[in-house]
């Protein structure tokens, strides 16, 4: 009973914490939490980061796939639903065979996805649990926070200040939605489904533990095949009748230990003396197996009324016009440009070192303060992060997502080192631009550069008088995205920035 508890505060701790690191859209929670990302499984191997793989390895040969239960969040999730799914009956649960047919099938289409064509990041439990959490938790979380902002401001406080909810589009939230819901729906019907079939994590680390020194095992002497402890093990992995338990798919959850009480099942030293079974023991009363409540339907109840709450704020705030000009006219929101090369972060050496690190778990989606970073909706790239000036530009000084991304899809960098980074170089659009469309006076884009890439020149060389438009110096310009992002033309800005495949230091 002890070491299920443990297990579980354990278990509740990394959840939360590492699901607030995909809440927070500030960027502090990272300066302290940060290495919990770092330590997820995938990440780690695409990061190359040889310490924390050489952990978990060893963690699981000793322990057995403890990282399944405790450190990987969709782990602790699936637990989550699979309570629910418990309720419906006292044992839901029974034994049966590994299909290691499909868990092994399903680990070599992984592998070649990811070697071919980089595609990790569809089966990557951590990135599966990143993403829900980014596209459905964090707009309520924001929602809550302008809640509380509100508050405070009438009592004179700035404890919470208010941001604008912004949903990432309609594909990132289908995508992100189906996938969570499909693991919840197998977790709650099966337990750890997922986990056992089809996680390729859960498939690798599962040869592993095969060989752990600590196993769950079964004391023939003790045991009176009363199946109580398979029909309550999740994973379905105990053979009562065999007084066998599969290591390879045991998560090491230890809600088998205290449903027997002759104590015939325990996390023992698996390459001890085993016991001897010498006399059979007749079937006992079991204790039975205490209902908790049924709080289900109040919880979706409230999720759901919360949901919608958020998503009406966010309607009527989006149907709403934005004016100017004391309310006389209309701003027209801007468009999204057609750019041959999508935009790669700084710090992630260009598009195809991106596209084979990451695993689209949208941490740096939610930390970036400037809303530049959202999710792709190329199939070659797809919910991998790209850049985007509509909403904001991306900073000089700001490397948030360098120092947040547990894959090394982004590489750490400084400030320094990004304001010497090209990403791209902007392109003017000459039928855009106000001066030559609307006979004004602008040069928003060159008072506003950071590298100082644009200079103002006559749009009649003859003329020193005439009216001046920009001139881009290509070797300059870092493709920060400032120039597209506070030009006044629209929907599509006059200048804009177009990605480079390679990045490179000026």
């Amino acid at each position: 009973m002890l070491m299920k508890r443990l297990r579980q505060i354990s278990a509740a701790v990394c959840f939360t914490l590492v699901t607030l690191l995909f809440l927070d859209f500030t960027g502090a929670i990272h300066l302290w939490l940060g290495w919990l990302a770092k330590i997820q499984f995938l990440p780690a191997v695409l990061a190359l980061n040889a310490g924390v793989i050489v952990f978990l390895v060893l963690l699981t040969l000793v322990f057995g796939r403890v990282y399944c239960s405790v450190i990987c969040p969709l782990g602790v999730f699936q637990d989550l639903a699979a309570r629910f799914g418990h309720r419906r009956k006292k044992l839901p649960y029974a034994f049966s065979e590994s299909k290691s047919w499909l868990r092994y099938g399903v680990l070599a289409v992984f592998l070649v996805l990811a070697a071919v064509f980089h595609a990790s990041a569809w089966l990557d439990p951590y990135a599966i649990y990143g993403r829900a959490a980014n596209a459905l938790l964090q707009p309520l979380w924001m929602w809550g926070n302008n809640v509380l902002a509100y508050f405070a401001e009438r009592m004179n406080s700035y404890a919470f200040y208010s941001v604008e909810v912004w949903m990432k589009g309609a594909a990132v939230f289908a995508v992100s939605f189906v996938m969570i819901l499909a693991v919840a729906v197998l977790a709650w019907r099966g337990g750890r489904t997922y986990c056992n079939a089809v996680c390729p994590v859960g498939t690798v680390l599962g040869m592993l533990s095969r060989f752990s020194l600590f196993r769950i095992t079964v004391d023939t002497s003790k045991c009176n095949g009363c199946t109580l402890c398979a029909r309550n093990c999740k994973a379905s992995c105990i053979d009562a009748k065999a007084h066998r338990v599969d290591a390879s798919r045991c998560v090491m959850c230890f809600d088998c230990l205290d449903k027997c009480s002759r104590g015939a099942i325990g996390y023992r030293f698996a390459y001890g003396k085993k016991a001897v079974r010498t006399e059979p023991v007749s079937a006992g009363r079991q204790k039975p197996v205490s209902d908790e409540g049924n709080g289900r339907r109040a919880f979706i109840a409230g999720t759901a009324v919360m949901f919608a709450s958020a998503v009406s704020a966010q309607v009527a705030k989006k149907v709403e016009p934005v004016k100017m000009d004391g309310g006389l006219a209309d701003i027209i929101g801007k468009k999204e440009p057609v750019r041959a090369t999508p935009l790669a972060p700084p710090g992630s050496v260009g598009a195809r070192h991106m596209q084979a690190h990451c695993t689209a778990c949208q941490l740096c989606v939610s930390v970036c303060p400037n809303e530049v970073l959202r999710p792709s909706r190329r199939l070659d790239t797809f919910m991998q992060p790209y850049l985007s000036y509509e909403r904001g530009y991306c900073r000089p000084e700001c490397t948030k997502c360098s120092e947040v991304c547990p894959a090394g899809a982004i590489l750490k960098i400084s400030r320094a080192d990004k304001s010497s980074i090209q990403i791209g170089h902007a392109v003017w659009v000459k039928d855009r631009c106000i001066p030559l469309t609307d006979g004004q006076e602008c040069g928003n884009c060159a008072r506003h550069c950071p590298a100082g890439a644009i200079t103002m020149i006559p749009s009649d060389p003859s003329d020193p008088e005439s009216l001046k438009i920009p001139a881009v110096d290509a070797e300059r310009c870092i493709g920060c995205g400032a120039c597209e992002y506070l030009c006044p033309a629209r929907p599509l800005s006059a200048i804009y920035v177009e990605g480079h495949e390679v990045h490179r230091v000026i």
